[in-house]
């Protein structure tokens, strides 16, 4: 694997919606790490460590929330944009609180999600 490649994990647990992410992030120049679930992110592997993670908030068994207080807890500083499709504001203030990035509601904006991609990259 190339050193000068951008990694960014898409953690989703609908497959066709993180393929088309995928797609997207390889089109925008970046390198796509996908994850159907927050348990198969947390299994150790050789892939490099991503430079921001895609979340979706509802997710079988642990919640994006949780994974993202998981990682959190153990000090970790990449960013996390979260996505969701069920967009309540309660959810969104408890995102907002423990440090999100950017938050989207699912369809998302794919120029807005680079942007935001991008941009929490370049701001850690």
């Amino acid at each position: 694997m190339s050193e000068n490649k951008i990694y960014v994990a898409v953690v989703d647990d609908d497959d066709s919606f993180a393929r088309a992410l995928g797609r997207l992030l390889r089109a925008a120049g970046f390198e796509a790490i996908l994850y159907s679930s927050a348990e198969a992110f947390l299994v150790p592997t050789p892939l490099p460590s991503p430079a921001c993670v895609v979340l979706d908030i509802e997710l079988g068994g642990m919640s994006g929330l949780e994974l993202h207080r998981h990682l959190n807890s153990r000090g970790a500083t990449t960013p996390v944009i979260f996505v969701t499709a069920h967009d309540e504001p309660e959810v969104r203030d408890r995102a907002r609180e423990i440090g999100c990035a950017a938050y989207f509601r699912k369809p998302v904006p794919g120029k807005l999600l680079v942007e935001a991609i991008t941009t929490a990259i370049a701001n850690q």
